[in-house]
């Protein structure tokens, strides 16, 4: 049997529709003998329900789903445990003593009432590219899974340099400006995938240039990700302008950066999707140290 759990940072991740990866459980005589961790590379409820199927998936552990994806994974003759939190391990061993229930189709791309506009920033930067960021839809159905990374460093503590910058030379991010380099599990999906990729398999005191398309970055946009609320229905939500970054958060108390694209006298438009995609990004990555 094949468990896979939306995976975030070793955390079960709490949107089906946006997740970046899965982890994927071998069990066997209701043990788990071995798993990985995959990325999603999908967009959209069928795409990631058809992926799950062509890993042979028996069972989707998640957080918040809504109808739409209960249906595709039905369809898909996947078994869904909607409603998890916390460690993916502990998860599954739950579910293995027959502990975890499954709460149903909980998520509709947001739209609940009882949402709040919490923690209002004027904007969000890209930061270190790892855990807190959402690196996108990936590239659609087409794509499949990708393939589990390999190299001398994956599973290791890498410590890097890096400075990353659009096609047209300007910069967006340095971790020489911060004076500090950025210290990750490779491998393990706290990174953007192609960032990952690179740093897989290089030498200590190595310098590489990498240029990444928007599917080994954070994905191309996704229109699912761009929602209205009622502002009568978003306590604060009347203060905020177009333009603005802030962050709203579910109902499990967890934080998702949006940007508010519209608004009128009744109704708030809010997007989702990562500043970032759809971009090529460029990265100049100098590897300090492996732990």
């Amino acid at each position: 049997m094949k468990i896979a759990v939306t995976y975030d940072n070793g955390n079960v991740f709490q949107h089906f529709g946006r997740t970046e990866f899965f982890k994927v459980y071998n069990v066997e005589d209701n043990k788990v003998v071995s798993s990985e961790v995959i990325g999603s590379n999908g967009t959209g409820h069928g795409a990631l329900a058809g992926l799950l199927a062509d890993q042979d998936v028996d069972v989707l552990i998640c957080g918040g789903i809504g109808g739409g994806a209960q249906a595709a994974l039905a369809e898909a003759g996947v078994e869904l445990i909607a409603g998890a939190q916390g460690d993916t391990d502990q998860a599954v061993e739950a579910y293995l003593k027959g502990e975890l229930v499954s709460t149903g189709a909980n998520c509709d791309h947001h739209h609940e009432e009882g949402h709040d506009c919490g923690h209002h920033e004027d904007g969000h930067s890209c930061g270190g590219h790892g855990e807190g960021h959402t690196c996108g839809e990936g590239c659609g159905s087409s794509c499949g899974a990708n393939p589990a990374l390999t190299g001398r460093n994956v599973g290791k503590t890498c410590r890097t340099h890096y400075r990353g910058t659009f096609n047209d030379g300007t910069q967006f991010d340095s971790s020489y400006d911060r004076g500090e380099p950025l210290e990750f599990v490779c491998g393990a999906g706290q990174m953007i995938r192609g960032f990952d990729a690179a740093v897989a398999d290089m030498e200590v005191g190595q310098v590489v240039d990498v240029h990444l398309m928007p599917e080994e970055a954070y994905g191309m946009p996704d229109p699912n990700a761009v929602f209205s609320v009622e502002i009568t229905q978003l306590p604060g939500s009347e203060e905020l302008k177009e333009g603005q970054q802030v962050y709203l958060t579910n109902q499990y108390g967890q934080p998702f950066p949006v940007k508010v694209t519209a608004k009128d006298e009744k109704m708030i438009t809010f997007d989702a999707n990562h500043e970032m995609a759809g971009k090529e990004l460029n990265f100049r990555i100098e590897l300090v140290e492996v732990k």
